[in-house]
């Protein structure tokens, strides 16, 4: 395949259940966890993430939205080797229940019994600034719109 497009990188991030969100701690370090985009990422470079308020990822991107989101798929996108991905982006922190009831799937329930209606869940909203990635043989930059 010669070059990927944003229509490439959301149905390969759609096969892809978790990825690695880097953030800047207060510290200035880095810091890396994985995290469910539950298969959640719209055509035009968003992925979404449910993360808790009390949570240092959402201390993280609070104090600064630069993100890093680091994928691997199983496989590239003609059977060649896997694929990787590594998206730079900018958070938008989401709290608005009727957004967090669009992106809710059952499986959050998990860790927030009482659904988008649970007090301090909030969205993440990973907006792409720029994407690379790496396919078999092919490697190169995704235009974000």
């Amino acid at each position: 395949m010669s070059g990927m497009d944003i229509k490439d990188v959301a149905k390969t991030l759609k096969d892809i259940d978790f990825v690695m969100l880097n953030t800047h701690t207060d510290g200035g370090q880095i810091a890396g966890r994985p995290m469910s985009n539950n298969r959640d990422v719209e055509y035009d470079g968003d992925s979404w993430f449910f993360v808790d308020e009390e949570s240092r990822t959402f201390a993280d991107v609070s104090a600064n939205p630069k993100v890093t989101l680091s994928a691997q798929g199983s496989k590239g996108l003609l059977g060649k080797p896997p694929i990787f991905l590594s998206v730079e982006g900018e958070v938008e922190i989401v709290k608005d229940k009727a957004i967090l009831a669009e992106h809710w799937n059952k499986d959050l329930e998990r860790w927030w019994p009482e659904g988008p209606e649970t007090p301090g869940v909030a969205l993440l909203k990973v907006h792409a600034t720029r994407i690379h990635y790496w396919d078999g043989e092919d490697e190169g930059e995704v235009p974000v719109p």
